[in-house]
Formats: C-alpha cells, structure tokens, sequence
C-alpha cells in the first residue's frame, strides 16, 4: 500500500474542523477565492477551467438530446413576476430588487433572476403558436441571485453559476418522459464522470420547487456524511402555461396549453466533488473534468537532457490527455506537494535514471500507488491510470454511502441515529406533511428524496406509527 503521509501541512484536518478544512481547500487549490461583495466569490482560474469542463461535458449531452442554448435577460419586471402565485412566494425571501435606473426611480422594480421560468414563459407565449412549434427545448448557462443569509464559496452564494434547462411539450407524457430523462443525464454524469454515486428519487411536497407538480431529486453524501443536493428536474404540469397565458393550436385544431419542465446543475457540484473525493492533503480530482490529468515533474532537471525529455513527453501526452509541465525551479518536493493539493489524478515523474531507462514513474493521486511505465507505453497505460483513479474514486465514495446509511424503524431510534450517527437514514412515512415537520423539528433531519427504488423496511410510519407505504432517505444537509 502507498504511503499517506501527510504532504500538505497548510490544511486543517477534516477531522478536526471540516467546514474549515473545506475553505483551506478552496482558498489553497486556488479555486475560488472571497470578493469585496458579501457572499458572493471571485472564482480563480483553476475554478474556471473545472466549471468549463464540468459545462462541456454536460452541454454536449444536452445537445445530443436536442437541446440549444438560448440567453435570457437578467432582470424581470416585477409584475411578470407576479403571474405565477406559489412561485413567487417561494423565491419571494431570496429576491433582490432593482429600484433605481440612475438616479431615477424606476416605475416598476426589476428583480435580479433567481431562476428564468417566467421569462421563458413570456418568450414561449410568443413562439409557440402550434403543435408543430412543440417541443421546444431550450437551456441557458448563466448566473442567478439569491439573497442568502449564510454563505460559503461553491455551496451557497448569493451569485452563483449553472445551467438552467426550461422545455414545452406538447403532451404531459412526453414533458415527464423529458423530467426523467434529464435527471438520468445528471445521475450519469455523476457517476461516470465525477465518480459520485447518488441516490434518485422524487421530493416531497414540501421540498419541491416552488411552483411544480413534482421535482425530482440526485443526492450525494458528502465525506462528512451530510448530503448534498447535485441536480434537479421540475415537472411543471400546464400552470405555468396557463398563468402566462401559453396557448398553442393543438392535432385536433383547439386551443390547449403545453406542458413545462425545467432542470438545473449550478457550480454547487465543485463543492460537491471537494467534499466526496478530497483528504488531508486537498482535493482529490475526477480525471474526466480535472483541468490538469497528468502533471510532468522533471527531477535534477539542472541535469543535461531532462528538461528537454520531460517536454518531449509532454508533447507526446497532449495528443491524449491534459498536461501541464512543472519546469520551474522549485524543488520537486514543492511541486509533489502542490499538485497533491491540486488534485491532479496522475504525477509523471522523469528524472536521469529513468531517460536512461527509457521509462517514468507515475503517481496516482487518490491512493499514491506508483507504477514504473515506459515511455513507448504512455498512450495506453495514461488512460487506463486515469480509468482506474476514476474506478478507484468511485468505489471509496460508494462503500463510504453504504456504511454510513442506515434503516430506522420507529421514532426513538431515529432521534438517536440522527444525534450519533451522520449520513442517510432510511425509514418509512405515512406521507402526512405533519409528521414530516416533526421529524425536521425534533430529529434535526429533512427528507433528502423518496428513491425511485422503494422498498418496505418497515409497515409504519417511522414518526406516527401509522401504515406507511413510502420509503424516504432522511438526513441533515449542505
């Protein structure tokens, strides 16, 4: 087994103080760093090219779909607003106003978007005429405003960065068909691409988007056992369509009103893979989105030959891979240390013996295993390495899940469970929004989602001990 000693002094234990050992990462790795203005972060460019390449990938699949991107205004007028009751009162705490143009008082105040819903509505009502208009299928990236009271960089801020996907379709069918399938696409993205297992399921009435039928939920468990909601998929039914009065001549030559979805991932999903994969010594990054796969570390490159045979290979592995090369005349033990930081899933290193040797080490990042490759073997052992830290990163981040959810059966024992025990709780629940309160107010947890994947762990509602016939994944959250 490869050696853990601790490389990187500057970051606080999680085991001691994980929240500050979460800044220490962002602030150290040169993710993001605070800004003059309150809860809001500047995001550095090692943050920026994770979140283009997290962008890309998803974006890509969006289009596959037959999604495009469209831009929409940043301000809507307040009475657009207003059009849509459970809505507005849902974000209504989290809006921030524009009252002034200059230093003229505006007529009617503009809100900063905390989501787009009802500027797409207002778009859609003037495009969509027919069923032959239908579906449309339309994402933006963008940034949205929420006034939080309490932030942290990533996790909750009051600018934050995503995509945001709102549909019409022509059948209720088909606009759930789009929910399902969009929250498949976030699950698989996840796990195939940042190597974090969740757990799919629909959200309670309670927790569900302001202004939907259903919402549909992927949750992940975090290292320190809260969970970590990642991406959401509304269903909204025709109650947007009718509120903005969205009408389209429908097969049979009526007038009838689409169905809407939308769905969303935000930069939460950095803190997400901070928190699933990273230790002691930083983050910990999934090869498929790390801005950096493979770093090349010459040693003794004062030495004749090194620099330009590590720059050789450098090249070579850029044909298939994102590299960078450390050249400059900081010690090879600094640059180990600030890679590990940095969470580069693969160290080449190449010093006189090994050009001699026609060969290199390579380090993995996840577990420090070092494995001797020749250099005539690189473009077949590099992918099957970062295959392998992705597997290896995916298969720690899954057993930790597994041992840290539990099945609860009746009240008591999840009061205790939730005080002792971090991670997801599994019980049934009557359904009753009562009892779902009761658990938030004297277990300290909230339904996470009710899985796609029922199964009775029990007969009674875990709080009243009435019939219960849903299982729902309760825990403390970010």
């Amino acid at each position: 087994m490869a050696d853990n000693k601790k490389m990187v002094n500057a970051i606080t234990s999680m085991d001691v103080d994980f929240a500050q050992w979460y800044t220490d990462v962002v602030k150290k790795a040169e993710l993001a760093d605070y800004s003059c203005v309150r809860g809001c972060m500047v995001v550095r460019p090692y943050g920026c090219a994770l979140w283009e390449n997290i962008r890309n990938e998803l974006d890509t699949r969006f289009k596959e779909l037959g999604h495009e991107n469209v831009m929409m205004p940043m301000f809507i007028p307040e009475s657009l607003l207003q059009k849509e009751k459970d809505h507005v009162e849902g974000f209504a705490p989290e809006v921030a106003w524009v009252t002034h143009g200059g230093v003229d008082e505006l007529q009617e105040r503009l809100c900063v978007r905390p989501t787009s819903e009802t500027l797409f509505c207002d778009h859609y009502a003037n495009i969509i005429h027919s069923y032959r208009d239908l579906p449309k299928l339309y994402n933006q990236w963008c940034s949205v405003v929420r006034w939080e009271k309490t932030t942290r960089p990533f996790l909750r801020t009051m600018e934050f960065f995503w995509q945001e996907g709102h549909t019409m379709h022509e059948t209720a069918e088909e606009a759930l068909a789009e929910t399902e399938q969009m929250l498949n696409v976030y699950a698989d993205f996840c796990e195939k691409k940042l190597a974090i297992p969740v757990v799919k399921g629909r959200k309670t009435d309670k927790e569900k988007f302001a202004g939907a039928e259903a919402t549909y939920t992927i949750e992940a468990m975090m290292h320190d056992g809260k969970a970590l909601q990642s991406g959401t998929s509304h269903f909204f039914g025709d109650g947007f369509s009718r509120a903005f009065d969205v009408q389209f001549t429908g097969r049979d030559n009526t007038l009838q009103y689409p169905f809407e979805t939308s769905w969303g991932m935000s930069t939460r999903i950095i803190g997400a893979i901070i928190m699933t994969h990273g230790d002691d010594n930083g983050l910990v990054m999934p090869p498929a989105v790390a801005p950096v796969q493979v770093v090349v570390v010459p040693v003794a490159q004062h030495k004749e030959g090194v620099l330009e045979k590590a720059a050789e290979v450098t090249a070579k592995i850029k044909r298939f891979a994102r590299v960078k090369m450390d050249d400059s005349d900081n010690s090879p033990g600094w640059k180990f240390a600030e890679y590990e930081m940095k969470g580069v899933p693969l160290r080449l290193e190449l010093g006189p013996r090994d050009i001699e040797n026609n060969q290199c080490v390579i380090v993995r990042r996840d577990n420090r295993e070092k494995t001797i490759v020749s250099l005539d073997e690189l473009e077949t052992k590099i992918p099957e390495l970062l295959q392998a830290v992705h597997d290896g990163l995916y298969a720690k981040a899954l057993a930790h899940r597994e041992e840290m959810t539990y099945t609860v059966t009746d009240f008591e024992e999840m009061k205790t469970t939730a005080d002792t025990k971090p991670g997801f709780i599994r019980a049934m629940w009557c359904g009753d929004l009562a009892c779902e309160l009761k658990l938030k107010e004297e277990a300290g947890v909230t339904s996470r989602c009710m899985p796609f994947e029922q199964e009775a762990v029990a007969d009674t509602c875990v709080c009243c001990g009435k019939p219960a016939h849903k299982l729902v994944y309760w825990g403390k959250a970010y």
